[in-house]
């Protein structure tokens, strides 16, 4: 950009000003995808704590959509970290509970609520990245006890009936026409049961992780380290698979086909699991949702049923409070109902 000036006796200055060919012109179109600046201080040095301290890439991944969230508050507001008080704490609840607030990455108001389970989720990331703020001394006006969880919706138990459950393991057997998928699912599906892992520990095994008693060592939400067991006829179907698989890749359940150079870093993605579970259940007609999740909701169930005690079941689940695995063990309308017959004590007592 250049700037030319004149001068002459009586008259007005007079600048114009000439644009370089070498200088783009800026449009709205390039205004509009340049990113706005973040308003949470010290948020990439946030995200490389996390990296450094070995948080899985899933709770990384997490972490950085909630506060995206959080800093999409902030701008709506004009407010910074150190503008924080209690009343905004309140606001910014009620915008997480709201079907206005801008979603975290396209930036348009959501026409969907968060559920309180999604709301606590990313109340924890901002008390995690409050917490960071302060271990770094940086001043911040409020605390991360401050942002208190909400009170989270009782739904209804999402179990299937034992019957159907079993169907579905069973499923891929007779469902897939290729051998190796039919043997790896009908394994994936038979170790998610038997042990009640959650989908992503479940990916993420390796054969060594195995031992020849049916005992695997995992690492699991929070770098949780747990046991988990198998049952014989678990390790009995992954056996098979393993058999037939002749290859000598590390990954426990790897695709049948891969696009990747390194075949020994291709696993099978939950998305996947997803959608093969969804098929099977549609194909069997079987009416409630069924997720991998709920495989560890029926595991837990159907222990707590057979009479397992429920710290026992803590363990198994990795959970650190017992009061997560009664709130997580939710025992059947059938096993409700069985109860109230045995142990009412006007049971038996009709007519007198």
């Amino acid at each position: 950009m250049y700037l030319t000036a004149s001068f002459k006796p009586g008259i007005i200055l007079v600048i114009s000003i000439t644009r370089s060919h070498n200088m783009p012109t800026p449009t709205n179109k390039n205004l509009k995808n340049q990113t706005p600046p973040s308003s949470l201080n010290l948020i990439d040095d946030f995200y490389l704590f996390l990296q450094t301290n070995n948080y899985s890439p899933a709770t990384i991944y997490h972490y950085k959509n909630d506060l995206a969230i959080f800093d999409n508050f902030l701008k709506s507001r004009n407010l910074k970290v150190n503008d924080l008080d209690k009343r905004s704490i309140f606001e910014f609840k009620a915008y997480l509970s709201s079907d206005n607030r801008q979603t975290a990455t396209t930036h348009l108001e959501s026409a969907q609520r968060l559920s309180s389970a999604s709301i606590n989720r990313c109340l924890s990331a901002v008390r995690a990245y409050i917490r960071f703020l302060i271990d770094q001394d940086y001043q911040t006006p409020v605390f991360p006890e401050q942002f208190k969880m909400v009170k989270r919706e009782r739904s209804h138990p999402n179990v299937a009936e034992f019957s159907e459950l079993v169907s579905l393991i069973e499923s891929p057997s007779t469902i897939e026409q290729d051998p190796i998928i039919a043997a790896r699912n009908r394994a994936i599906l038979e170790v998610l049961f038997a042990t009640g892992m959650r989908i992503s520990e479940l990916v993420s095994l390796n054969r060594r992780d195995l031992n020849v008693e049916g005992k695997i060592f995992i690492t699991g939400k929070g770098r949780k380290q747990r046991f988990v067991y198998l049952t014989e006829r678990a390790q009995s179907y992954l056996d098979q698979y393993l058999l037939i698989r002749k290859d000598n890749q590390q990954a426990l359940f790897v695709p049948t086909k891969t696009r990747s150079k390194d075949k020994l870093s291709s696993r099978l993605t939950p998305r996947y699991v997803q959608e093969r579970l969804k098929t099977y259940r549609e194909k069997l007609r079987i009416n409630l949702p069924t997720t991998p999740h709920s495989f560890r909701h029926g595991f837990a169930t159907y222990l707590a049923e057979e009479g397992a005690s429920p710290a026992a079941i803590q363990i198994l689940l990795g959970h650190e409070s017992l009061n997560t695995t009664t709130r997580y063990v939710n025992a059947s309308d059938k096993f409700a109902q069985e109860s109230h017959r045995k142990y009412h004590p006007l049971a038996e007592r009709s007519g007198k």
